[in-house]
């Protein structure tokens, strides 16, 4: 098991699939394959043996499937917004 490459691609999965991203233009089949390509091109791009990749695929494979079917939308806007408002209640403004 390489831990190295489990790592990278956490990252990876973290820094190129933010939440709520899947439009409707693609199945998320089809976006997680597209984006394992994308995976396997750069993992290759930063010296990462075939071997490492190859003993790791099963394993990172369901998680990129994870990450492009989360609907979660986080609005930004909103937690400020709500952040601003608990602060003031606290203040006893």
């Amino acid at each position: 098991m390489s831990m190295r490459f489990n790592k990278w691609a956490s990252n990876w999965i973290e820094e190129n699939i933010p939440p709520g991203a899947n439009t409707d233009i693609e199945t998320f089949e089809a976006r997680a394959k597209r984006l394992m390509n994308e995976m396997y091109a750069e993992a290759t791009a930063v010296n990462f043996s075939d071997f490492e990749i190859k003993e790791e695929w099963s394993r990172i494979a369901p998680l990129v499937l994870a990450a492009v079917s989360d609907t979660t939308e986080f609005d930004v806007d909103a937690y400020e917004l709500k952040t601003l408002l608990a602060n003031e209640n606290e203040d006893g403004d």
